[in-house]
């Protein structure tokens, strides 16, 4: 018994179970990526030749679906289990991913309808699945060890989103000239995004444990989701859903851009900007578990503070290309992404640690609102960053094509801003015994 409880225990990327889970989230998140980072603008700018504002459109149902049917979804998780929406979600964007490429060409307003819907559904897909994968992280570690399993999920978001842009580009450079004459010469994304969901699928339905619901969980599933509870949490924590979503509003203004933007500023092919791109995305992947301790040491609210600092002012160098044009280079786009990789690598985790602080009876409700919040956030930026892109240039080239990133910027100070009036020091628990009246041994 006594050399049971000294074995140490394996690293938690090491186990079976969170490495099966660990290995879906890189596929699955390599996947979305792929789909709606890499593939859709500039399929759509390219191939479709629709504006930055159609674009942006088209990214907004994606984001907007998502974020409205997370806290639904996640209450279906618990009715019908992990296992199952892990499953269904990425075997549905499976087939969105291949019929965006049969939608009419030069259907006029159809066609947008047709990609729009097409985005919604792939909403519902990602609803599905990271919900019921965060779920079941949590359900497969002890309680001492969630907060690492959470920040090995962002490393494996961090670590998707980055290896999406040159695998994108590369699958465009070798196969778009063979698919150009059938679905186009930036369609090949698409078939590689279809082939990650089947992966995910697959391997999710062979390799995960048939979930069953717990009886607490299913006790709260039996209540059903209320949006009631939204608008409750909203008139709880109003300056954290403002924090949320004019942070995230920043964040969304250059995403529908940035591989246009890429590829117009700098001449860059697809490929060459994923690479520009995945030596930092890489960095902050492996540095996310180091960061997220390095945040805890800091405290909760110094880490946010310091973490959106950080952000305003890598994003700031960036957006001085706008007025300067000896700014207006590559490698300063990647030198501006570092501060702003650590900045949220020591932001994230704390937010999210300082939401669930501040009504531990309500802490998922107040997690799920914030998420929402965030989620509309992005919604609101992303079209407008196309639309600042899109009529800027008509000011100044340049200028126009730099204007998202200004807009980002600005969000970001706010942001900053709110989280010095919001957040203060972390609450020191109480001791146990009052100073004045130590316990005494008999």
């Amino acid at each position: 018994m006594e050399a049971a409880a000294t074995t140490p225990t394996k690293p938690l990327w090491k186990r079976p179970s969170v490495l099966r889970l660990l290995a879906i989230a890189l596929l699955a998140e390599i996947g979305y990526a792929v789909l709606n980072i890499s593939a859709m603008p500039v399929y759509l700018k390219f191939d479709r030749h629709m504006s930055a504002s159609v674009i942006s459109l088209v990214l907004v149902a994606f984001l907007l679906s998502e974020a409205v049917m997370k806290s639904p979804m996640g209450h279906l998780a618990d009715r019908l289990g992990r296992k199952r929406l892990i499953v269904i979600g990425p075997a549905l964007t499976f087939f969105t991913a291949l019929l965006t490429l049969a939608v009419p060409h030069d259907a006029g307003a159809w066609e947008v309808l047709g990609l729009v819907f097409l985005r919604i559904l792939d909403g519902v897909g990602a609803a599905m699945l990271w919900p019921a994968a965060f779920a079941l992280m949590g359900e497969t570690v002890s309680d001492k060890e969630r907060q690492q399993a959470m920040s090995l999920l962002n490393m494996c978001y961090l670590l998707g989103v980055g290896l999406a842009l040159p695998i994108g580009g590369l699958a465009n450079q070798a196969f778009g000239a063979m698919l150009r004459p059938w679905t186009g010469d930036r369609s090949p994304s698409f078939f590689l995004a279809a082939l990650l969901f089947a992966a995910v699928a697959i391997t999710a339905y062979r390799f995960l444990p048939s979930s069953r619901t717990t009886e607490t969980h299913h006790e709260e599933a039996q209540e059903g989701f209320k949006f009631g509870e939204l608008v409750a949490v909203a008139r709880r924590i109003p300056a954290y859903l403002s924090l949320a979503v004019v942070t995230f509003a920043g964040i969304g203004f250059p995403m529908a851009i940035i591989k246009i933007f890429a590829e117009k500023q700098f001449g860059m092919g697809e490929a060459a900007f994923g690479f520009l791109v995945l030596p930092g995305a890489a960095a902050m992947a492996f540095l996310s578990v180091p960061m997220s301790r390095f945040g805890e040491h800091m405290g909760r609210a110094r880490a946010v503070h310091v973490g959106l600092f950080l952000c305003m002012a890598g994003m700031g160098l960036i957006a001085m290309g706008a007025f300067f044009p000896f700014l207006r280079h590559a490698w300063l786009l990647a030198i501006g992404g570092i501060p702003v990789g650590l900045g949220f690598l020591l932001a994230i985790p704390a937010w999210f640690a300082s939401v669930s602080d501040v009504d531990p009876k309500r802490r998922a409700a107040n997690l799920g609102a914030v998420m929402t919040a965030q989620g509309l956030g992005a919604i609101i930026g992303a079209p407008l960053g196309g639309l600042f892109y899109e009529q800027f240039q008509r000011v100044d080239v340049d200028f126009g094509r730099y204007s998202p990133f200004l807009g980002t910027t600005a969000c970001l100070t706010v942001g900053w801003l709110l989280s010095l009036k919001i957040l203060h020091k972390d609450p020191v628990p109480a001791p146990i015994y009052p100073p004045e009246a130590p316990v005494r041994p008999d």
